[in-house]
């Protein structure tokens, strides 16, 4: 947890920023992200340096070039713990005409830490601001990787806050219900074909380190934690730098975080890779047949961007693969050929576990638009049986554009440090979601259609012709049971009022006669 401290030092970063010029909270964000990255490599420089002269070895891995450069100016300039202390404009002058152009130059020779530097550009010219962000990130405490973590998703959040750009972030507590429900292993392949910050990658990572401690102890699966396990395509640079901060400020080494238009590129390289994926793909609308990769039409023939990532995820996963990924509403009930032919291919070709209703006010302010969560595994020879229905009707916020919480941080969430009191599952629904959901081949199967939560026989969805995936087909609204007279009764009490109008006129007739 970030100490109000920290925080406070974070909201006069960001606030020197927008002062300073930079209003665009994407723009500060990345500003902000390359200042971390040339700080890491001076972190990783140090640690060579340390084990180097602990074992009395040359050093293995050299980051910055030892000596001069051509104009005789020292390399050890360009590192953060020597021009840290430099005056504000010679400080500005290093950043702006050495450090940039050196992870420019990385990033062009294909250097893993420069990977997503090729365009890096420092985006203001005031020297002052310079060394005031500089001053405030050196003074907050990064040795701690919870405090790094927790640090850069807390500036994350204020790109959410920011409005415009909130389309980039799926709020945590639901990221974290999809991992929790997932339970990703160590021995997992985990994508995330549209990754933006890489938050799915992030949850899943934590969710490893706090199940499966014990990984970290074999360094062969310690090896694939950091080099193997996580994957992420973006087309936005931006995003690509941000999101591999996120995993690398979250203790993964070397993620392979990496450049792809995921519906336009053929898949042949990445076909049957992954054994997780977790995603939250953006629905653009439509795209040219001629612009889309030529394997996914072959899935499911159409130019409707849900349906293609979905195809995307089919052609990714391998054989056993899972996946949780949400969905617009339309993919659930929609009648065109290829819906109905998408929706046909999970239920009978592959396994479709789970559909998770969420409620429309989850996305808001940015959109208030309905969404569902698939659950569902690749078989290629069916498999499903009974389909697990959840109508999750809150999240722990309120639903309209304030998203205020309505309850205390340690009642938030999917698992949450405290158990809700009685009343309070009305507030936040995912603890009950994620119990549910580990009995859906039990007790579950059980529940009454008027329930929150039940399940439908593949039969059923299979009988509807259109292999209909909405809650509502399937939901039954319980009424109240009412006790009417007899009819003997209801005759007697007519003929009773009828008798006691026509006393009562003859009695208003005397009075006036």
């Amino acid at each position: 947890m970030l100490t109000g401290d920290i925080r406070n030092k974070v909201d006069q970063i960001w606030n020197a920023f927008w002062s300073g010029g930079v209003s665009n909270p994407l723009s500060v964000i990345e500003q902000i992200t390359y200042l971390l990255f040339i700080k890491r490599l001076d972190d990783l420089h140090t640690l060579e340096e340390n084990k180097a002269a602990n074992l009395g070895l040359p050093i293995e891995r050299r980051i910055f070039p030892d000596g001069q450069d051509a104009q005789g100016r020292d390399w050890s300039d360009l590192r953060w713990s020597r021009f840290r202390n430099f005056e504000a404009r010679a400080m500005m002058d290093v950043v702006a005409e050495r450090v940039f152009p050196f992870l420019r130059q990385m990033g062009e020779e294909g250097s893993s830490y420069g990977e997503h530097m090729r365009d890096a550009r420092l985006g203001f010219s005031n020297a002052a601001l310079l060394a005031k962000a500089v001053d405030l990130l050196d003074k907050i405490p990064m040795e701690d990787r919870d405090t790094k973590g927790d640090l850069y998703e807390y500036m994350l959040g204020k790109i959410a806050s920011a409005g415009q750009n909130g389309q980039f972030r799926t709020p945590r507590h639901i990221i974290q219900l999809m991992v929790e429900m997932t339970a990703p292993t160590p021995q997992d392949v985990i994508c995330d074909p549209a990754a933006g910050t890489c938050g799915f990658l992030v949850a899943a990572g934590e969710y490893l380190r706090t199940k499966h401690p014990a990984l970290f102890r074999d360094e062969r699966q310690r090896k694939h934690f950091h080099n193997g396990m996580f994957h992420g395509f973006d087309f936005d640079p931006t995003m690509l730098r941000i999101g591999s901060m996120n995993m690398v400020l979250h203790g993964v080494e070397n993620p392979d975080v990496s450049y792809r238009d995921s519906l336009a590129q053929e898949h042949d390289g990445d076909a049957g890779r992954y054994s997780l994926i977790l995603a939250n793909p953006p629905f653009a609308g439509s795209l040219d047949y001629e612009q889309t990769a030529k394997d996914l039409q072959q899935i499911v023939k159409t130019k409707k961007t849900e349906l293609l990532f979905i195809a995307l995820f089919l052609r990714l996963m391998k054989t056993g693969g899972r996946a949780a990924v949400v969905v617009p509403d339309g993919v659930l009930f929609g009648s065109s050929t290829a819906h109905k032919a998408l929706r046909e291919m999970l239920v009978e070709r592959h396994k479709l576990e789970g559909v998770l209703k969420l409620p429309s006010g989850v996305f808001r302010p940015y959109a208030g638009v309905s969404t569902a969560i698939l659950f569902f595994t690749k078989t290629g020879v069916g498999g499903t049986d009974h389909v697990w229905f959840y109508d999750l009707q809150a999240d722990g916020l309120s639903l309209d554009d304030k998203r205020a919480d309505l309850l205390p941080p340690e009642k938030q969430g999917p698992v949450p440090s405290v158990v809700l009191a009685e009343g309070e599952h009305e507030k936040n629904n995912l603890p009950d979601a994620l119990a549910r959901w580990a009995q859906r081949n039990g007790t579950e199967r059980d529940n009454p259609r008027t329930a929150q939560s039940f399940c439908v026989p593949k039969a059923d969805i299979a009988a509807t012709g259109t292999y209909d995936l909405s809650l509502n087909r399937y939901k039954q609204v319980e009424h109240e049971e009412v006790e009417h007279e007899s009819p003997a009764t209801i005759i007697a009490d007519l003929r009773k009022l009828e008798e006691e109008i026509s006393e009562g006129l003859t009695k208003l007739e005397s009075m006036l006669g």
